[in-house]
């Protein structure tokens, strides 16, 4: 008995596919390709759309629960706890050594940029001006007699831009040393004559050793668009912390009012 091998006698008809049929069969296995593809994209899409709807909906519900909170200072109570999370965290690895980058002169930004006139006053009376650091009225001269400091640093505002500036002046522990805050101090409190504008520093920002009582700006006296007799010019903070023409200065062992800090900004402000 042989083996039967296939197609191999004469009577045997190996069918060939013309290439219509080829071409049709292409055709027919990418438009099933298609179809499964579609399908596919339509089950993705129905589960995309659930899930952003899903995620739509508890965005705008936290969004009215978060709106519907009691504010403090501007925000909600939420975000205003987080901004304090954030300032603890900013204060666990401050240092006072770790200084700010300072630069030549030829880097000075000219002419320098004016900003922020709340508690100015053209016309005030410079000579009658005083500084009441912790019940003891300053004058510019008192000032003046501890050591000068002179730094290049870079002022950074919270609006995104920042120059380079020249303060000369008094370090601020420098008078802190003279005038000791009482144990249970946690801050300063600044405020301008009249109480037109007003922050709250922390201690250890305070304490910074470049932080300047500044009577000078790039070599020469303050002007009064920039704070004249005296300002704060305190680096590891923005420019809002930057008090102009300051009139009194207090310690307190709570948190003081902050100027930006009641209209919804950082209390800390530093960076």
């Amino acid at each position: 008995m042989t083996e039967d091998r296939g197609p191999r006698t004469e009577d045997s008809v190996v069918y060939e596919p013309t290439p219509e049929e080829i071409e049709a069969a292409r055709i027919a296995a990418i438009e099933a390709n298609d179809r499964d593809v579609a399908d596919q994209l339509r089950r993705m899409s129905r589960r995309g759309f659930l899930t952003l709807g899903a995620g739509a909906v508890a965005t705008i519900g936290a969004w009215k629960w978060l709106s519907s909170r009691d504010r403090e200072a501007g925000l909600p109570w939420p975000l205003r706890r987080m901004l304090h999370v954030n300032e603890a965290v900013a204060l666990s690895y401050f240092s006072t050594g770790r200084l700010n980058p300072t630069f030549p002169p030829s880097m000075i930004t000219r002419p320098a940029r004016i900003n922020g006139g709340d508690g100015l006053d053209e016309h005030a009376d410079m000579a009658s001006w005083r500084l009441n650091f912790a019940g003891s009225p300053l004058t510019l001269d008192d000032v003046k007699s501890f050591p000068k400091r002179s730094m290049i640093t870079e002022f950074r505002c919270i609006e995104g831009w920042s120059t380079i500036v020249q303060w000369g002046g008094a370090r601020l522990s420098d008078v802190m040393a003279k005038f000791p805050p009482p144990p249970s101090a946690r801050y300063l409190s600044m405020s301008t004559p009249g109480n037109g504008y007003y922050v709250s520093i922390d201690m250890p920002s305070a304490m910074h050793p470049q932080t300047l009582l500044a009577y000078e700006m790039n070599g020469a006296p303050l002007t009064w668009q920039h704070g004249a007799p005296l300002r704060l010019a305190i680096p590891v903070k923005y420019g809002v912390k930057n008090i102009k023409r300051i009139g009194q200065i207090a310690y307190t062992a709570v948190r003081p009012t902050d100027f930006w800090g009641e209209r919804g900004y950082d209390d800390y402000a530093g960076h």
